[in-house]
């Protein structure tokens, strides 16, 4: 890929990338394709012209702010934008890749959308937006003969590859797993305003981390790409001090047995290395096991492979790259959605009660649950909480502190995000939905 990627630079041929979100990821992105060869960031768009300027500055080539009626620039400068639908809709709006990186869903769906149509291949920094509607999204590149993929340096991104590989090396995959450090289900954005100034986030986004939003909805995606399930509802997540711990904390024989029920995705809370992600295989034959043993990975028949970190913006470009180069995808969004995400009440709910945030608000965290299940139930899809509206979500009766809300318990507002999945539904069945 590196020496492709060196020809291309050499030949005056580079990947051309738009960024759309110059948020805390947007802006090492954005320095991370300045310092990789065979790729030039042609446009930055964010609303905030400050944020533009600062992953510009990161990306260190001159810029230019377009406005509304302006052409951009043709002489190599990086255009500054506070929206891209105009660059989107021109002729030829000189883009190879789009990379999302907002904290959006319906407006990044219609970014996407548009840039599929002009022939753009998509990688998704936005885990929010490839769970809701991440199979139409692919649907439609496909007709359009590009990609869509999930970033390369998400825990997602990286527990697939690590999947593609254990795999590649005839393991039967038990779990896929998340190493998280720190969990508050009843966390607030308010109470994170410290700690996300610190961290350089959104106390909003914050939040989706810390009460566990985040990492149940990558860790459905994941499940949805490698055809596994949810361990439990909201997974088991042990607590335990090394990754190591695993053999001891889960009982993979319950979890497994003999195979026919798949494997499952889970994670572990506290443990070293923290940041890392790990994936569990089986081996069941006599003569690898031996080679196993000599190679100091136990007795099996579960064995462990971890990898003890994943860079976030220093991947995305891997992402880029496999899609432009090669038309592959890190991971895909696959049907039918075995897994999603739903809303639980983080304190007791009243009638009346709108709701202006779904992921990383203050009324509710999600799970994870097998979808057929949880839509035989009418749970609450919790992206659906997220309208990007001034019509909001509101609670139509009281609902417990932890208990799943439904779609009786809330007056949903028509929305882009409603009618978004409603296609999605229409194009790919109910397996999509």
């Amino acid at each position: 890929m590196l020496d492709t990627l060196r020809q291309r630079e050499a030949d005056g041929q580079p990947i051309r990338v738009a960024l759309v979100g110059a948020g805390a990821m947007g802006v090492g992105i954005a320095w991370q394709i300045g310092r990789t060869p065979g790729m030039r960031l042609v446009a930055i768009v964010d609303l905030d012209e400050a944020q533009a300027r600062k992953a510009a500055e990161a990306y260190g080539r001159p810029f230019a702010v377009v406005t509304p009626g302006m052409a951009p620039p043709a002489d190599g400068r990086v255009a500054l934008l506070k929206e891209p639908f105009a660059l989107l809709e021109a002729a030829d709006p000189g883009i190879d890749v789009l990379v999302e990186a907002t904290n959006t869903i319906s407006f990044a769906a219609r970014v996407c959308l548009a840039a599929i149509e002009r022939g753009c291949h998509i990688v998704l920094m936005n885990a929010e937006v490839d769970l809701a509607v991440g199979p139409l999204l692919a649907h439609e590149a496909a007709r359009k003969g590009v990609v869509v993929t999930s970033d390369a340096g998400d825990q997602h991104g990286v527990l697939m590859r690590m999947i593609e590989e254990i795999e590649l090396w005839a393991f039967e995959i038990v779990m896929a797993g998340n190493i998280k450090g720190f969990l508050d289900r009843r966390a607030t954005a308010a109470g994170l305003i410290e700690e996300a100034r610190v961290r350089n986030l959104n106390p909003i986004q914050c939040c989706a981390y810390t009460d566990g939003t985040k990492l149940n909805i990558e860790m459905a995606l994941v499940a949805n790409a490698a055809g596994l399930h949810a361990s439990t509802l909201g997974m088991y997540g042990p607590r335990t001090a090394r990754v190591e711990d695993v053999h001891r904390v889960f009982d993979f024989d319950a979890l497994y047995g003999d195979g026919g029920g798949g494997g499952v995705v889970d994670y572990i809370l506290g443990a070293e290395p923290g940041g890392g992600v790990f994936v569990v295989g089986r081996c069941m034959d006599p003569l690898q096991r031996g080679y196993l043993q000599y190679y100091k990975l136990g007795d099996g028949p579960y064995y462990l492979f971890y990898r003890p970190y994943h860079l976030c913006h220093l991947e995305t470009t891997r992402a880029i790259a496999l899609a432009a180069l090669y038309g592959r995808a890190v991971l895909q969004h696959g049907l039918p959605r075995r897994t999603d995400v739903y809303a639980f009440a983080k304190r007791d709910l009243a009638a009346g009660e709108a709701i202006p945030h779904g992921i990383g608000g203050d009324q509710a965290y999600g799970l994870i649950a097998d979808a057929p299940a949880a839509e035989a139930a009418r749970w609450l899809p919790i992206v659906l909480l997220d309208t990007e509206s001034d019509a909001l979500p509101r609670l139509v009766r009281p609902v417990p502190c932890d208990a799943p809300l439904t779609l009786d318990d809330v007056a949903m507002p028509d929305s882009e995000l409603m009618r978004l999945m409603a296609r999605q539904r229409a194009v790919l069945g109910d397996g999509a939905a």
